[in-house]
């Protein structure tokens, strides 16, 4: 059975929900680590979370939703093997996950509707990473960010 993990901030505690209750009716299991406040929350907390989650491989995806789907994508993103990607529509969720096999979707609540939150998962669960092409820019952004330096195509490092 597919695992994800959900988290949010208190702008996005009603689209979580729902988003949640329409992942699981799927027969997906949905860890939530976020906020059911909507007292002030800080999104960097939910991002660390689910990016663990994933990163560690005790889920295979993750769900991001706060006021835009950025910061909390960042937040994420500062987890080693996370690559969450903030979308607005279902077309580049889709690719996210065929060209960038993204790990985490986000998303904002005050961008968005749930109609099309629902639109965005259903396209980021139904893709598959493509691999091929893509790969060698994957292992790139893998090498920026064990290495913090990038080899160029003449195999040059390129520093800064």
């Amino acid at each position: 059975m597919m695992k994800l993990a959900i988290g949010n901030d208190h702008v996005a505690v009603e689209m979580k929900n729902q988003i949640k209750e329409y992942v699981e009716s799927k027969g997906i299991e949905v860890i939530d680590v976020g906020t059911n406040s909507t007292e002030r929350f800080n999104y960097p907390i939910s991002g660390y979370k689910v990016g663990k989650l994933v990163a560690s491989g005790r889920v295979d995806g993750g769900i991001l939703i706060c006021g835009t789907g950025i910061g909390i994508s960042l937040a994420a993103n500062k987890v080693k093997g996370i690559r969450a990607c903030a979308c607005s529509e279902p077309y580049s969720a889709k690719l996210s996950k065929q060209h960038n096999n993204s790990n985490i979707i986000a998303f904002g609540a005050r961008v968005i509707g749930v109609e099309t939150a629902k639109m965005i998962v259903d396209e980021w669960l139904n893709a598959s990473y493509e691999g091929g092409r893509h790969q060698v820019r994957i292992d790139m952004i893998s090498e920026i960010e064990n290495t913090d330096r990038l080899s160029a195509a003449d195999g040059e490092q390129m520093e800064f």
